[in-house]
């Protein structure tokens, strides 16, 4: 891509003043529309170090109302926060909201392309989830721009120069800079290669021609102009869609019956279960101090029936566990803020570090089980979710954590029963709730959502587990005896 660029284009003064003036006046009409109509934008600067991106960005921010963007400037050197989670951790958690602008000074482009550490199999593999990244965001509705700013080894040296010969302004070329000017060559190839495997339909590179920055400027605000524009008579002209149930009794005729084909009939006695669950602990406390050592994360959803006993394997789970080393995260409905984002954004935030646990009381899966259900999303958004969450995890295992996945199954006798043992006991009920109630009335719906959640989600990166959880304290025994096996198996113990 970066061979086919003239770098001697420019722009007359005039010229450049008028259309300036313009472009200004538009891309801040253009913010506000996308701020009503609660399209996110997501804009990215990379290029060679001196090639101008700060002064294009404080360029692109003067005409913009300052409450509905947010700019953030990565380093080429992550901090240990982000060092310690997967790479894109770091760019999820930065995303803009329905209606704002996200900035991005640098983003995973560059984390990749300067890595001196990494494969070129697994440099090709970020770079497809740096695609992924982008797909998914897209197909929810956000508008991805990103701009490269090229200037030649000569230019950057020159400036480089500029820069050195005056006291003021000569710490902002580090050791780094010169370096990417001695080996400008080298990189240059590097990353003519990634702008080719990160160019997409939903999110294209603009190289930018950076040698005259009146030039570079009137062109980035030219694409934004078109972008934009071509965005919002885009959603303006989509027909509105009307959120609706997406299964129904009778759907999917010949759908696979995971859970007819499961058997609840085991049962531990008292007796064995104390025995049982005290040495299951004992183990699992040692485990959680070589996952630290090691330096690998564990993430851990529980899904299951209303009082399939959920909290109650968690709480046998974490019991012994260093409670430095993990956290529990109770998912409720999403919040306003959640809401304004894409789905997945409130899971990534909380991803644990290397070394820590992450137990999910309820998970990601609502998408496929609750949402569709109950129509809080569309066709189209259901029918995408299972590739995103299987890329969503896929991404984790990648980054090397141990990613597991309990589904505890009860039958509808034990639920009522469950049900009604809460009801009675003013300890306990507040745990049921009318929407337990109704949800109970939905049961056959529910089965096809997870007999197809099963089927489609279950890999071998993050497989599901089955629970039979009839009986408590069986279940219980399962779970810290599975969740022991995957970390074993990790470890190569």
């Amino acid at each position: 891509m970066l061979e086919k660029i003239d770098l001697g284009v420019t722009i007359d003064k005039e010229t450049y003043r008028s259309e300036k003036d313009r472009l200004a006046i538009r891309l801040g009409e253009l913010q506000r529309t996308l701020h009503e109509m609660g399209i996110p934008v997501l804009i990215i600067f990379e290029g060679w170090d001196a090639a101008g991106k700060g002064t294009l960005i404080n360029e692109l921010l003067m005409p913009m109302d300052p409450r509905s963007f947010r700019v953030h400037n990565f380093t080429k050197k992550e901090s240990e926060d982000e060092l310690f989670r997967p790479f894109l951790w770091r760019y999820w958690t930065k995303i803009p909201e329905n209606g704002q602008i996200g900035i991005f000074n640098r983003s995973y482009y560059s984390d990749l392309i300067y890595r001196k550490s990494i494969n070129d199999r697994d440099l090709r593999n970020m770079m497809k989830q740096a695609n992924e990244f982008e797909q998914v965001l897209s197909e929810d509705g956000m508008i991805i721009l990103k701009f490269f700013i090229h200037i030649s080894k000569k230019e950057q040296k020159k400036r480089f120069s500029k820069l050195l010969g005056n006291d003021t302004t000569a710490w902002r070329v580090t050791t780094r800079d010169k370096k990417e000017n001695k080996h400008y060559d080298k990189l240059y190839q590097k990353a003519n290669r990634g702008l080719e495997q990160t160019d997409s339909g939903c999110a294209p590179w603009t190289i930018v021609e950076g040698e005259q920055k009146d030039y570079a400027i009137i062109k980035v605000f030219s694409v934004l102009e078109a972008r934009l524009e071509k965005a919002i008579e885009a959603a303006k002209a989509a027909p509105k869609i009307e959120h609706a149930p997406l299964i129904h009794v009778g759907d999917r005729p010949f759908r696979s019956k995971i859970l007819d084909g499961i058997v609840l009939d085991q049962v531990v006695s008292e007796e064995d279960y104390k025995n049982e669950i005290k040495e299951a602990q004992k183990k699992i406390r040692l485990l959680q101090y070589e996952l630290y050592r090691e330096r690998i994360p564990l993430i851990a959803g529980f899904e299951g029936w209303d009082a399939g006993g959920k909290g109650g394997c968690i709480k046998r789970l974490t019991r012994n566990l260093d409670p430095r080393g993990y956290t529990v995260y109770p998912t409720a409905s999403p919040s306003d803020i959640e809401k304004k984002h894409h789905y997945l954004w409130r899971f990534w935030r909380d991803i644990p570090k290397n070394g820590h646990l992450g137990i999910w009381d309820r998970t990601w899966y609502g998408r496929v089980m609750v949402e569709p259900i109950e129509g809080f999303c569309t066709q189209a958004e259901y029918d995408r979710s299972y590739r995103e969450i299987n890329e969503f995890e896929k991404q984790l295992t990648d980054a090397g954590a141990i990613v597991i996945k309990f589904w505890l199954q009860i039958d509808q006798d034990e639920q009522l029963r469950r049900f009604k043992e809460r009801e009675q006991n003013p300890e306990k009920e507040w745990k049921i709730t009318d929407e337990d109630w109704r949800n109970r009335e939905k049961w056959e719906i529910y089965k096809i959502a997870v007999d197809e959640m099963l089927l489609k989600t279950s890999t071998a990166n993050a497989p599901w587990v089955i629970i039979e959880a009839q009986n408590k304290y069986y279940a219980r025994i399962k779970v810290l005896n599975e969740t022991i096996a995957a970390i074993e198996k990790r470890l190569n113990l």
